[in-house]
C-alpha cells in the first residue's frame, strides 16, 4: 500500500466513522419535527454520506469533485445540528470528526490518489493547485451559498412553506447546474508525464491541451524567484515548478485566469505550473530521467 492509498483508506474509514457518530447528532437535530421534515432531512443526509462513500470507492477526477464539495457539509450539518436541539456531545463529536474528514479529504495526497487513478498506462498525473484569486473567498462563498440552497430548500417544501421553498430550490437548482462544472474544472487541472513527453490539462488557462515532446524539454526545476518563464499557474500559492524548453514552442492560452491581451497563441521558451505535490513532480521527471539540476 502506498502512502497516498494510506490517506485515501484514511478517509474511507473516518467517513464510515462519521454514519455511526453522527447519528445521535442528526436524531436529536431532528426529534419533534415534523414527519415530512424528518423524512427529508434523514433522506438528503444519507445520500450525501452515500455518495461520497461510493466516490472513495471507485477514485476518478469526478470522484474527487464530489468528495471535496460533500465532505465539508458533515462539519457544517453537525454545526446545525447542534443549533437545533442536538446534544453539545453528540454535535461536538460530529463536527469533530467531520471536520477531520474534509481535511484529510483536501489533502494533496487524497487529490493525488484521485486524478491518477483515471490515468492510461505509462501515464503519471499531478493535480494542479485551485488559482489563488478563487480560494481568497470566491470559492468558499460559492460552496456555501449552494450548500445553503440546496439543504433550505426542500426542508422548506417539507414544512409546508411552498412559495419560499419553491423559490429556494429553484434557485439551488440553477446554482448546481451553473457552479457544478465550475467546481469540477479545479479536479481537470493537472501536469502529466506521458511516455511520449510532458502534457499541461488545465481548462483554467489553456484554450487547448499543451503538448511537449521528451526532446523538447530541457529540464525541471523548482521555480526560482524572479523567473520570467510563462505564467501558468492561475496564480495559485505556493512553490512552482518551472519547465525549460529546449527551443521555443506555442501554446494556446484562454480562459478566465488569462490576460486576453496576451492573444490565444503564446510563443514560450518556459513556463510553470503550480502541483499540489512540487516535491514528488521532481522526484517522478528524475524517474523518467528529465535533467532536474539548475544550470
Amino acid at each position: 500500500m502506498t502512502p497516498s492509498s494510506r490517506w485515501l483508506w484514511l478517509l474511507r474509514v473516518l467517513w464510515a466513522l462519521l454514519a455511526v457518530v453522527a447519528v445521535p447528532a442528526f436524531a436529536g437535530a431532528l426529534d419533534g419535527r415534523s414527519g415530512p421534515v424528518q423524512l427529508v432531512a434523514a433522506a438528503g443526509l444519507w445520500a450525501g454520506w452515500l455518495a461520497v462513500l461510493v466516490a472513495t470507492l471507485v477514485p476518478a477526477p469526478a470522484s474527487l469533485t464530489v468528495v471535496r464539495l460533500l465532505t465539508p457539509g458533515a462539519a457544517v450539518a453537525g454545526v446545525v445540528a447542534g443549533a437545533t436541539g442536538a446534544s453539545a456531545v453528540a454535535a461536538t463529536a460530529a463536527v469533530a470528526l467531520g471536520l477531520v474528514a474534509g481535511i484529510v479529504a483536501g489533502t494533496a495526497e487524497v487529490g493525488w490518489v484521485f486524478v491518477q487513478s483515471g490515468a492510461y498506462g505509462d501515464e503519471t498525473r499531478f493535480l494542479l493547485r485551485p488559482p489563488g484569486p478563487l480560494v481568497a473567498g470566491p470559492l468558499e462563498l460559492a460552496w456555501v451559498v449552494l450548500a445553503a440552497t440546496t439543504g433550505a430548500g426542500p426542508l422548506l417544501l417539507a414544512a409546508g412553506a411552498w412559495l419560499t421553498g419553491a423559490v429556494v430550490t429553484a434557485v439551488a437548482v440553477v446554482l448546481a447546474v451553473v457552479l457544478g462544472p465550475r467546481f469540477h474544472r479545479l479536479a481537470l487541472r493537472w501536469l502529466v508525464f506521458v511516455p511520449a513527453g510532458v502534457v499541461v490539462r488545465d481548462p483554467l488557462v489553456l484554450a487547448d491541451t499543451a503538448m511537449f515532446r521528451r526532446a523538447d524539454v530541457e529540464r525541471l526545476v523548482l521555480a526560482p524567484a524572479g523567473t520570467t518563464a510563462t505564467d501558468l499557474t492561475a496564480r495559485a500559492l505556493g512553490p512552482a515548478v518551472e519547465v525549460d524548453l529546449a527551443g521555443t514552442g506555442t501554446i494556446a492560452m484562454g480562459g478566465p485566469f488569462v490576460d486576453q491581451s496576451d492573444g490565444r497563441n503564446v510563443p514560450i521558451d518556459a513556463f510553470i505550473v503550480s502541483p499540489s505535490r512540487p516535491g514528488r513532480v521532481l522526484a517522478e521527471a528524475e524517474r523518467r530521467f528529465y535533467p532536474t539540476s539548475p544550470n
